[in-house]
């Protein structure tokens, strides 16, 4: 297995981890996307680079809190003002890297912080998102120095750039000052050396001479105490800046410049230090992607929660509109007013449980043409229905952002979309219309394939398929669950004539099976137009969710580059101790030549 080898599954796994979408609001949901942001960057900024080219020039990025004395500590070891050094702050320049002019080659191209813009040149550094190049002879061939922006800076910029370029470094030289060394912002970042390996020198400045011991001392114990022993420690005593120039008096840094020198004067040494970083950086890579993993679990499962309770509540929709026709309530109403202008029902409503025949004789003569036409009462059925339906979807729009409001990640979805979750889309009123007369005219359709038949070929026409359409309708409705006094005698009259038509026409086992296909047709069409309504929350949660490939593909690129990790290292470290499962990775050797204490 070679480095190029573990560089292939790297590259696979990378989009698996930049593609994922983790912007359900649910709680973690922040740290993770600022994980994956960091852990995209190091891929992209460190470990890619470094993979595909071990023998490139060991970076040390500085890094430190603000007033740390970073950009001095850089222009006194180099011997020249390379970078501005300033007490205002917060400061907009761009980082600085210093490099040998021999190995310029490494850093003027985009190898390493691809998203970084280069300038070089003796002019102005450039801005926040550039990378100000300086290639200088008092910086030995086989080293750079990153000087970095504050990790603590009141710009977030800042902050956000410090982290990416330590998580860019080969070596990290930590600046902190004797008073600010035990801040909780840089123990943060010396905590993620910790987990990943990564090779560290703490360089405390402006310490007061007569207690040089002492804090010395103390800093080393707090090193002890998080896990790096192991870390090289330099202290440089408080004294004025010398010179024109700013810079510090040469022998308070000589101890400094010279364990670098040596660093980039022992190959193996500086290779030691490379692959120190570079295997705790990807042995991290278990322990971060898992972690992503398990949000991607977490935002999947509340995902799940939003969806399943609107399908839930659209479900309640669609029975809520079968028990409406269930129960007759669409023939109230207009319905039946038309219906009994068709019939006569003055006569017809105090005769109606003793001449049914009557009523049949009268749907006949309609049904034939010697009535008004039937578009009244189609009219007056269809906007029944609709009523019917358009209650039911908006009560489940109503009810759907009510649960949601129930839970942390609902209520921030509907932060956006309560106004127009909250009651049916815009394109529902013409949809509704659309399928209510389409589903007319699939009943008119039925009606004249049944009449097709030789033996009702002429019995249809002689009462008109419209007209036998128009009380196949009304006997899909009429039910007598709804309805109570003189509705009840209307509608089962209704009910009873109208059947009695139909069988004359189709015959009994046809006008049943006519009734059944023609109510299915109505509710499949229900469905489609609640099921479209639904849609607009599940829209609103998968574009914030992540989808289950992506779990199941991220867990599966992380075996294999998993795999080529731990082939690649029992080639390169035979017997070397190694953690599997996801966990702060054990601390090795940070520096072979380490100088505790130094000062």
């Amino acid at each position: 297995m070679t480095a190029l080898s573990l560089a292939e599954a790297l590259e696979a796994l990378r989009p698996r981890i930049g593609g994922l979408r983790l912007d359900l609001p649910v709680p973690g949901a922040d740290r993770a996307r600022q994980a994956q942001t960091e852990l995209v960057g190091q891929v992209d900024d460190y470990l890619l680079p470094r993979l595909r080219q071990l023998d490139a020039p060991l970076l040390a990025v500085v890094g430190g809190s603000t007033g740390a004395g970073k950009s001095t500590l850089v222009n006194t070891l180099i011997g020249d003002n390379v970078t501005k050094a300033g007490w205002l702050r917060p400061t907009t320049r761009g980082p600085v890297l210093v490099c040998s002019p021999h190995d310029l080659r490494w850093f003027s191209e985009d190898r390493i912080l691809p998203e970084l813009a280069r300038t070089s040149g003796d002019g102005s550094q450039g801005g926040g998102r550039s990378l100000h190049v300086v290639p200088h002879a008092g910086v030995p061939a086989g080293l750079a120095l990153l000087d970095a922006p504050d990790i603590d800076s009141v710009v977030a910029e800042n902050r956000q750039l410090a982290g990416q370029l330590l998580a860019a470094a080969d070596l990290w030289i930590f600046c902190t000052t004797a008073a600010r060394y035990a801040d909780a912002v840089p123990w943060e970042l010396l905590h993620t050396a910790q987990q990943r390996s990564t090779a560290l020198a703490v360089v405390i400045n402006r310490v007061p001479p007569e207690g040089l011991r002492e804090i010395s001392s103390h800093l080393a114990a707090m090193l002890d105490q998080n896990g790096l022993a192991r870390a090289t420690l330099f202290a440089i005593p408080e004294t004025g800046l010398h010179g024109a120039d700013d810079r510090l008096p040469e022998e308070i840094v000589a101890p400094l410049r010279a364990w670098l020198d040596r660093l980039a004067g022992d190959a193996d040494a500086r290779s030691e230090v490379i692959r120190t970083t570079l295997d705790g950086a990807l042995q991290s890579m278990r322990a971060r992607v898992s972690s992503l993993a398990r949000e991607v679990d977490e935002q999947l499962a509340a995902a799940a929660l939003l969806r399943d309770a609107a399908e839930d509540l659209y479900a309640d929709a669609v029975r809520e509109f079968d028990d409406g026709i269930r129960s007759g309530s669409v023939l109230r109403g207009e319905v039946l007013s038309r219906w009994q202008e068709f019939v006569g029902t003055g006569q017809l409503t105090r005769d109606l449980e003793q001449r049914v025949g009557r009523l049949r004789d009268r749907v006949t003569a309609f049904l034939t043409g010697r009535q008004a036409p039937t578009t009244p009462v189609q009219e007056a059925l269809e906007s029944s229905v609709q009523t019917l339906l358009r209650s039911a979807a908006e009560r489940a729009a109503e009810r759907t952002v009510d649960a949601w409001r129930d839970g942390p990640a609902g209520r921030a979805l509907l932060t956006d979309h309560a106004q127009t979750l909250g009651h049916t889309s815009g394109e529902f009123e013409a949809a509704l219309e659309h399928e209510i007369r389409a589903w007319q005219g699939r009943v008119l359709e039925l009606v004249a394939a049944e009449g097709g038949q030789k033996r009702s070929m002429a019995r249809l026409a002689s009462f008109g398929t419209n007209g036998a359409g128009l009380v196949l309708m009304l006997a899909v409705f009429a039910q007598t669950g709804g309805l109570s006094g003189i509705e009840v005698l209307v509608a089962g009259g209704t009910s009873a004539a109208g059947q009695k038509v139909l069988e004359a026409v189709f015959g009994d086992s046809a006008v049943r099976t006519l009734a059944a296909r023609a109510r299915a047709d109505l509710l499949e069409r229900v469905e489609v137009l609640l099921a479209s309504e639904q849609q607009r929350f599940v829209d609103v949660v998968d574009a914030a969710a992540p989808d289950l490939d992506s779990a199941l593909g991220l867990r599966t690129e992380l075996e294999t580059f998993e795999r080529a990790r731990r082939s690649m290292r029992s080639l390169t470290r035979p017997g070397a101790a190694e953690t599997v499962e996801p966990g702060p990775a054990p601390v090795a050797a940070t520096l072979p030549l380490s100088t505790r204490g130094r000062n």
